[in-house]
């Protein structure tokens, strides 16, 4: 039994290296999720069958139960769920694996209390777990607009890091002492909640995507502390993959951004909240037409479309793809700019844009495309607001500043669609709007450029 379990979990293992590494690409990534998948259920079948213990039938019946409801609600919400929603959908993923480890350690901490080894373990996996838990509720209702974007704390840093450290030294107390407390226990995890929302919620909304993936590796690092107190090869395989792939994505957001994760955790960005048209320094604004901005566009030779969190929004990711055929039926060279944060969370544009069958070749990273943009005719933005702002190269005193953005601005014209003149995520005006260059398209995306395509067809 011993070894055929083990043949499982080595397989189960391979499935999810080959599964993460096809996430990697647009068009391999649905068949790496359902690689991954596949072995996900090979080693949950292999862990609930291939024992030698003796297993009561009720046993049997209630697991089984439990994975049946498991997966109607997850086939469900996998089946509704908007690609708007997507991010919020992740959060509350990594929020409920983070409580998995949490009520594991719970169970299991009575159990264990005399190992000091085995202690440690759990009393770790209910600090992250607890943490992940609470954080992640606070970073979901951040984005669906539940909770402000800040939430300013007093002296939150003081608090923070005073929650953070008495939560350390309770802990150690506990496993040198050996105590098997009931309230001592549950008062750890009470303090894992609290720090989770006091950690989450004072970060500005701007900083989410840098958040969930934060919040991502601690839900990996928990499963695999989970999978070193079950001796569990599979579950330590795969919170280690997890935990460093959060990792990683954390880095690389934080690159995009030029900002360091302290400074994500510590500095509160997009705190500073401004009222749209409430600079009068920076000029005034001028709209357009869907007619007069389908004439500039048939006449250009390049264009490049910049699409953000509105577009997914409005669901217009389709009616884009035909304005783009549009295009290019008539010898215009189209491309799509992707900013590494554009959307809610990293990747958010390119699993968007896939879903309306945009070849892939035409999606251009920022770090190719900002050079082009003094050759480009016109640039379409679509949504995007804080990932185009000049004020990160310009205002000093902009908490965007030094991020690195889609320079836009060096088009020879630009369109931009926008609901309104409210302000992004970051909560900060866009110097872009004012531009001399700018015509701004109001409307919802996927109304304004259903108008746009019908004024093309008429040309």
């Amino acid at each position: 039994m011993g070894v055929l379990l083990n043949i499982i979990y080595l397989i189960a293992t391979v499935t999810f290296i080959v599964g993460l590494k096809m996430l990697g690409h647009p068009e391999t990534a649905k068949k790496g999720n359902l690689i991954a998948a596949a072995g996900m259920g090979l080693a949950i079948l292999g862990t609930v069958f291939v024992h030698e213990l003796e297993v009561p039938p009720l046993i049997y019946i209630l697991v089984g139960i439990a994975i049946l409801i498991g997966s109607i609600i997850g086939w469900l919400i996998a089946i509704k769920v908007e690609m708007t929603k997507m991010p919020e959908l992740v959060s509350l993923f990594n929020g409920f694996g983070g409580a998995s480890a949490a009520l594991i350690g719970l169970v299991e901490y009575g159990k264990n209390v005399t190992n000091a080894t085995q202690s440690m373990t759990i009393v770790s996996g209910i600090i992250i777990g607890a943490i992940t838990f609470s954080g992640s509720l606070i970073a979901w209702g951040k984005l669906n607009g539940s909770l402000k974007s800040v939430v300013r704390i007093p002296y939150y840093n003081i608090v923070n890091n005073i929650t953070i450290i008495g939560i350390i030294i309770f802990a150690a107390f506990m496993v040198a002492s050996s105590v098997d407390s009931q309230l001592l226990l549950y008062t750890l995890l009470a303090a894992g909640l609290i720090y989770g929302i006091l950690f989450v919620l004072p970060i500005g909304g701007a900083d989410m995507p840098v958040v969930i993936s934060l919040l991502n590796s601690l839900t990996g690092i928990a499963a695999a502390i989970t999978g070193i107190l079950y001796n569990n090869m599979v579950m330590l395989v795969g919170g280690i993959l997890v935990g460093s792939a959060g990792i990683i994505l954390t880095v690389a957001m934080c690159k995009a951004m030029n900002r360091t994760l302290g400074s994500v955790i510590f500095g509160a960005f997009g705190g500073a909240a401004a009222t749209a048209g409430e600079n009068k320094a920076l000029g005034s604004i001028k709209s357009t037409t869907a007619s007069d901005a389908a004439i500039m566009m048939n006449y250009a030779n390049n264009v490049v479309i910049v699409p953000g969190y509105g577009l997914a929004v409005a669901q217009a990711q389709h009616v884009i793809h035909e304005l783009e055929g549009i295009l290019i039926k008539r010898g215009v060279n189209v491309k799509y700019a992707i900013h590494p944060v554009a959307g809610r969370m990293p990747g958010h544009m390119n699993v968007l844009l896939a879903e309306s069958n945009v070849e892939y070749n035409m999606l251009v990273e920022m770090e190719d495309i900002n050079p082009q943009f003094s050759n480009t005719d016109i640039v379409l933005v679509v949504g995007a607001n804080d990932v185009v702002n000049p004020a990160a190269h310009n205002n000093p005193a902009s908490p965007i500043y030094g991020m690195p953005i889609l320079d836009v601005e060096n088009a020879k014209h630009i369109i931009v669609n926008k609901r309104s003149m409210n302000a992004g995520y970051a909560g900060i005006e866009n110097e872009l709007f004012y531009n001399t260059k700018t015509s701004m398209l109001f409307g919802d995306a996927k109304a304004a450029l259903t108008d746009l395509v019908a004024e093309m067809k008429n040309i």
